[in-house]
C-alpha cells in the first residue's frame, strides 16, 4: 500500500506493508529527477495501516519545517 504526499515542491510515497500480527510498517522515500527513489530513513510502527502512515506523515512534516 502506499500514500502520495507533495511537499514544497517535492513529492514522496508513504509505503506500508503488515508487519506480523496487528502491526503496520510505513516508510517514506523521497521521488527524484528520472523518478528514481531515495529512502529518506523514515519509519513508523503502529496497529493499523492508517496509523503507522499518519505517523510517518508526521515526522515528514516536522523534518522538512525543520
Amino acid at each position: 500500500m502506499a500514500r502520495h504526499v507533495e511537499l514544497n515542491g517535492r513529492e514522496f510515497w508513504i509505503l506500508s506493508e503488515p508487519r506480523g500480527g496487528p502491526a503496520w510498517h510505513a516508510t517514506v522515500v523521497e521521488v527524484t529527477a528520472g523518478d528514481a527513489a531515495e529512502a529518506l530513513g523514515i519509519d513508523a510502527t503502529a496497529e493499523t495501516r492508517t496509523a503507522a502512515d499518519d505517523a510517518a506523515e508526521r515526522e515528514l512534516r516536522r523534518l522538512l519545517k525543520a
